[in-house]
This record gives C-alpha cells, structure tokens and sequence, in this order.
C-alpha cells in the first residue's frame, strides 16, 4: 500500500515553522507538493521518501526578491570593480549588449543551481538589457527545466545615453517594444495560480533609464492584468540629482506621480528616501528589496530596515546582480542583514530570527505570496532547506540553532526542496544537465568578455 505522504522530513534539531513557532526534534510532512503537517519527534507519518535532518536547523526556503541573473557572466569584470554605481554600469553595458538567448539560459540555469545551493527556493529576476528578443523566455525555460520558484521581472530601459541617460542605444527599446512584449510575457508565461511556479512581474529599470510614458503605461499594464511591478528606487545620491535635473522633483515624488506608490509594487535598495517619503511608502504598501552585499560593495549606503519594519513595510532580501556581488548565496545576504542591522542601529537592531524573518516572510510578502511562501504551516507550498554547518565551525555552540546557523558558519544547503522535490541533495546540486550547462556557461562568458 503506498503512502499517504511523499516526503518526510525528519529529527530536525530545530524546525522554523515561521516567525511564531518553533519545534525541537521536529518534522514536516508533504504530500501533492504542500505542507500538510508539522510535529515533534515521536509523532512522525510514514512517508514514501525520508530525508534525515539529525543534528540540523530547518528553516522554510529563503526568497530572493532582487537579482540580475545574467550578470554572473562578467563576475567581477576588472575594469568595473572599483567604480561608482554609474561608472560600473556604464563600463558593463558594452558587454552585456553581446547577451542572446542561449547567454540568457545559461546564466538563469547556472544563477538558480546556485540560489539552491545558498537554501534559496524563491527567486525574482530582473532583466532589463533587450539586445535581442526572447531573453525572459529563456530564464523561464531555464527554471522549468529545473523545476526552481521563479518570478520573472520584464525589465526595460528605453533612455539611452542620446537621450541623457546612462545605456548604449543597443541595449535599449522603443516604448511600444517595451509594452508590446510586457503584454506578450504576461499572456505567454504567467501563471496566477496558487503554487505557481512561474509568474511574470513588469520591471523598468530605474528612474534614469526609461521615460515618464514607460512608467505610467507600464503601471498601467501592471492593473490590468493584475501583476506585480518593480524597479530601483533611491538607490544612489546621483539619482536624487538626476531626478532634479530631468523630472523637477525627488525619486519617490517622480515615482508616486507615475502611478507606482501601490501594494503591488516592490523596490530594490530604497536607500535614500527622507523620513516623509518612507512614510508615504509605508503607507501605501510598497515592499522593499534589501541588498546588503551588493551595498557595501559599491558603497552607497544601505536601507534604514529597522525603522522600514517598525513603518509597517514589506523588507526582503535580495542578492542583486552578480557582477556587482559575485555571488547567490542568500544565507550570505541574510549574515550581510543582521551584520549590516547590528552596525547601523546596535545589537538591539537585529537578530539572527529578525534577519530570517526578513528573508522568508518580508521576502514572499514583498512578492504578493505571504500566505504560501515563507513559513512552513499545514498548505504552505513545501518549500524548505535543511542546512548543514561543519561541526568544527559548531563547536560550542549548543544554546541557540537559529543564532548559531548566522553567526557561525559559514552555511550551505544541504537539502533543498522546492516544491516536494529534492532539488539539492548532501550539499549538491540534482540537476542531470548542471556539467554541460556549466561548460557552455564558461564559453558565452569567455565570449561576452572580450575585448569590447
């Protein structure tokens, strides 16, 4: 007789069912890819697969709510490294206007074995160079065929450097190019279904790189086909002065006249709005992406998230775009938050739970899916990670696993399911196809990076 369970997983020695509830010794049971109940050792189903969590913390899986995914094609780009927000994209721009579709799958495949591997489950991307057509649709393809949480963001940029902004003309689009296959995306490839794997959201880029027309339309499309919006927002003190100099107002003005100060929206950085315009942002719902690596890396500043939480709003965790990080590891974000928490505001400011509790719930709330994302109740999609710590970088620690898991380390995934399915397996990555896909991944690199 088979089982009523799929998967079991088992003797956690601390199982996060979400910001509320704790259980030693605990397990989660799934079946048809939901959670369908949790408990403590001793009350345990019979499952058709078991995987054994001895000795370790299990935590619902991390959401990355902002990445630039083909950016990990020109990791670390020398001349780029050491240049200011506008001096990095300017020098990157060249490069990435040589990205095609086979550069767009493979850099999606290799960015999401690598977001599965840093305990990630959930990850939003935004793409906003279109040299050419169909690049979304290849990062789609991508997830599906490893069968990882995706929300793909349509970016745009359509303000070129001949029109006073920052990008070549090439990796730029009309704004009927632009709307034409945000519509097509949405119709084509979102899936608005609970438990839905793919969803599509629209994404300009930033204030200084589309017109007023591409946001407002953009907005527009956004409530029609009941989707989510994102871009940048008050990222860089020279987005306060271009904004001045171009729209006659600050960034959050600009983009409150736009008609994206919504609860559909959510922003990446947010680092420099005044104490007014975060309450207006509060107000209204909007969601911020909280990229601490790629902060510090570029050295711009980070977001005020203890006084954005106590405000009300929705804070995430996002990796940002690899060559601005050179890295997906999303437990790294979540240490780069609580580090990041504790320097700005004391150690008061954040704990290892708030930091968590940032990149689960703050995350999925962020992305419009708190009810099945980002906890690990009875119905919550079955998203989850057992990670494992060395037992040398463990030693001592006995008092608190959740403490231990951000201030030891470091920390890896090693069993990640997405969806009831085991997605990562003692550390690495199950994905048949990972060595091709990585050979291939090292050639459109070595491509894309020559001399421009």
């Amino acid at each position: 007789m088979s089982s009523a369970v799929d998967l079991l997983v088992k003797d956690a020695e601390l199982l996060v069912v979400d910001g509320e509830r704790e259980i030693p010794g605990g397990w989660v049971a799934v079946t048809g890819g939901r959670v369908t109940a949790v408990g403590a050792r001793g009350s345990e189903p019979d499952a058709a697969t078991t995987v054994s969590a001895t000795g370790r913390l299990v935590t619902p899986g991390l959401i990355n709510t902002h990445h630039h995914i083909y950016q990990n094609l020109t990791r670390s780009y020398a001349p780029a490294v050491n240049g200011t927000l506008f001096d990095w994209l300017t020098t990157l721009y060249p490069l990435w206007a040589r990205l095609d579709e086979e550069a767009a799958y493979v850099s999606a495949y290799v960015g999401m074995a690598e977001l599965l591997m840093g305990g990630c489950t959930t990850s939003s991307d935004h793409l906003y160079v279109h040299p050419r057509p169909y690049l979304v649709d290849a990062e789609i393809r991508a997830a599906r065929d490893i069968g990882f949480r995706f929300h793909a963001t349509r970016g745009s940029m359509t303000r070129s450097v001949e029109d006073g902004g920052l990008p070549p003309r090439s990796v730029t689009q009309s704004t009927d190019e632009v709307l034409a296959d945000s519509e097509r995306l949405i119709k084509a490839h979102h899936d608005p279904e609970p438990g839905a794997l793919v969803r599509v959201a629209l994404a300009p880029c930033s204030p200084f790189s589309v017109t007023k027309e591409v946001m407002t339309a953009t907005a527009e499309l956004a409530e029609r086909y009941d989707v989510r919006l994102h871009t940048h927002l008050a990222e860089d003190r020279d987005e306060d002065t271009y904004c001045l100099e171009t729209y006659g107002c600050r960034p959050v003005e600009y983009f409150e006249d736009t008609g994206w100060m919504s609860d559909r929206t959510w922003v990446a950085h947010c680092i420099y709005p005044n104490d007014d315009e975060l309450r207006r942002l509060a107000a209204a719902g909007v969601g911020v992406a909280h990229c601490p690596s790629s902060n510090m890396l570029i050295g711009g500043g980070t977001a005020r998230v203890k006084e954005m939480r106590e405000l009300g709003l929705p804070v995430g965790i996002g990796c940002d775009g690899s060559a601005s990080t050179d890295h997906a590891s999303l437990w790294m974000e979540t240490r780069g938050a609580l580090l990041l928490g504790r320097y700005r505001g004391g150690p008061g400011a954040m704990t290892a739970r708030d930091a968590l509790d940032i990149a689960t719930r703050g995350s999925a709330r962020c992305l419009g899916r708190a009810d099945e994302l980002g906890h690990l109740r009875p119905g919550a999609c079955a998203d989850l990670v057992v990670w494992d710590l060395h037992e040398v970088a463990l030693a001592g620690a006995l008092s608190d696993p959740v403490e231990a898991w951000l201030r030891c380390g470091p920390a890896r995934a090693w069993t990640t399911v997405v969806g009831g399915r085991v997605l990562v397996e003692r550390g690495e990555p199950v994905l048949a196809a990972l060595g091709d896909v990585l050979r291939d991944h090292g050639r459109v690199a070595r491509r894309m990076q020559r001399a421009v």
